[in-house]
């Protein structure tokens, strides 16, 4: 990579951190700091129905117990947080994103969408529909909204609506640096995709862009749940005339039926480690065995495996 490499933790406060956070975290501290790289802290906690007031000054303590440091970002549940970049908690940032809707809505390139979840998956189970039918990631928005222009927002009489991005035609194709070249047709496979709301609240697809660009962020390491994602905001790169950071996406943690790690699978909350007495050395070795980087367990830190 060219110039300072910068690179981002990233945290939910949907819930506590657990393992397979801890593993991401892990090896984006890594990634970052190897090359001798900066790193950001941000809460990403505009997902506000599922978030905790308790996990974000929980999960700064996870990462500080494991031994993980950043440049910039709060170091405690105080998120005004200064530096270069701040603000660094996504509710903090709200009307920077609104920014980003309208210049989206100027160039018509997003459109006001009225359809329900329930709508969508009926469309794509209908037969002869006009959708696409199930996708990658379940059904595929069918584009009923599509003939509206951003426009037709003023004479919408809605209790509700969703801003969704027109997908660009045609297979995309990206580079990712861990999983190798990546290629899919999103608007066949993905469809047109939300990236905010009625009231200005932006979708996760739309604030990482806006966050990493405006952070400078160059490296995003991340679970390789998220590769669709990346496809969605490559096209919002595009549309913004930004370039992208270099994304590496790595495989999750999994339980001992190959599904992601959740809660059928027992407790593996960093905090409940933490309450038993678990050393985060240990998490650490456990963490280093599970990708390969040493050959049997043994208790270490994250500056020893750099």
């Amino acid at each position: 990579m060219n110039g300072t490499v910068v690179g981002r933790l990233a945290p939910s406060p949907t819930g506590a951190q657990h393992l397979g956070n801890a593993r991401t975290f892990l090896i984006a501290w890594l990634a970052a700091r190897s090359l001798h790289g900066k790193l950001i802290l941000r809460i990403e906690d505009i997902d506000s129905p599922r978030i905790k007031p308790w996990a974000v000054s929980q999960a700064i303590e996870d990462l500080h117990w494991l031994g993980l440091d950043w440049d910039e970002g709060p170091n405690s549940d105080d998120v005004q947080a200064p530096g270069p970049h701040a603000p660094y908690v996504q509710t903090l940032r709200l009307e920077r994103y609104r920014e980003g809707l309208k210049l989206l809505a100027a160039a018509n390139q997003i459109y006001p969408c009225t359809c329900s979840r329930g709508d969508i998956e009926q469309a794509a189970s209908a037969p002869q529909s006009m959708g696409q039918g199930e996708g990658l990631e379940g059904p595929v928005y069918p584009g009923t909204c599509a003939t509206r222009n951003a426009s037709d927002v003023e004479q919408l009489n809605a209790e509700n609506y969703a801003w969704r991005f027109r997908c660009y035609r045609g297979e995309r194709h990206w580079r990712d640096h861990f999983c190798g070249p990546q290629t899919l047709d999103v608007a066949k496979q993905l469809g047109d995709f939300v990236v905010g709301k009625k009231d200005g609240w932006p979708a996760y697809q739309l604030a990482v862009v806006m966050d990493d660009h405006d952070m400078g962020v160059t490296m995003v390491v991340r679970g390789d749940d998220l590769i669709p994602s990346t496809y969605r905001q490559q096209m919002l790169y595009e549309f913004f005339g930004w370039r992208p950071p270099q994304f590496w996406h790595v495989p999750l943690v999994v339980g001992s039926d190959g599904k992601r790690l959740a809660k059928r699978h027992g407790d593996t909350r960093l905090s409940t480690y933490r309450e038993r007495g678990v050393s985060p050395q240990d998490i650490i070795g456990w963490l280093a065995l599970s990708c390969g980087w040493i050959e049997k367990f043994r208790p270490c830190s994250p500056q020893e495996l750099l």
